[in-house]
């Protein structure tokens, strides 16, 4: 009877070793290019917007295009931080208190700011040039971008480990300070 129990274990082991392992390691893989893929695209189109000075409807369709490409459903959230300064005065209501000196603060702006003005809900007709946000240089744009969409490595965590995550926790983000004002 031990030598029967001995070579079920063993057949279960093997079938571990030969099957499960591999494909584990593969959906792995197949996770870490898609988050490099992903990161790729994200680099190369928050450096385009930070570098031109502007994010145009183009770009943001290109952006979402590439992310596609790359593999998964992925949310969105654009970020911009415009520069303010605030004169500082010891009596704000008397101008000639000024102190020489300015405080700096940052006005920001999210998705739900920016893209209604890429995508206007009623274009204006006979308008030639495409929709675009226009960034100062020395403000920060920053993009950041959540995978949605559920892997292999997922499933096969889910099977392994029991349990359900019904989403993934890949948050990727990059930015900085806008370089050029190149419209």
């Amino acid at each position: 009877m031990s030598n029967a129990l001995s070579k079920i274990t063993a057949a279960i082991l093997a079938v571990v070793l030969l099957y499960l392992v591999p494909a584990v390691q593969s959906a792995q893989r197949e996770k870490d290019y898609r988050v490099l893929a992903a990161y790729n695209t994200l680099v190369r189109f928050t450096d385009a917007v930070r570098n031109k000075g502007y994010l145009s409807r183009g770009m943001y369709n290109d952006f979402v295009n590439e992310l596609a490409t790359a593999g998964g459903e992925y949310r969105i959230d654009l970020e911009y931080r415009h520069k303010k300064y605030h004169p500082e005065y010891s009596d704000p209501a008397d101008s000639s208190t000024f102190l020489d000196r300015f405080s700096v603060h940052y006005e920001a702006y999210y998705s739900h700011d920016i893209l209604p003005l890429l995508f206007p809900q009623d274009p204006v007709s006979g308008r030639e040039e495409e929709p675009m946000y226009r960034l100062e240089a020395e403000d920060y744009f920053t993009v950041t971008i959540t995978n949605l969409s559920r892997t292999p490595i997922m499933v096969f965590h889910d099977i392994l480990y029991g349990g359900t995550r019904t989403h993934s926790s890949e948050v990727l983000n990059y930015g900085g300070m806008v370089l050029n004002e190149d419209y």
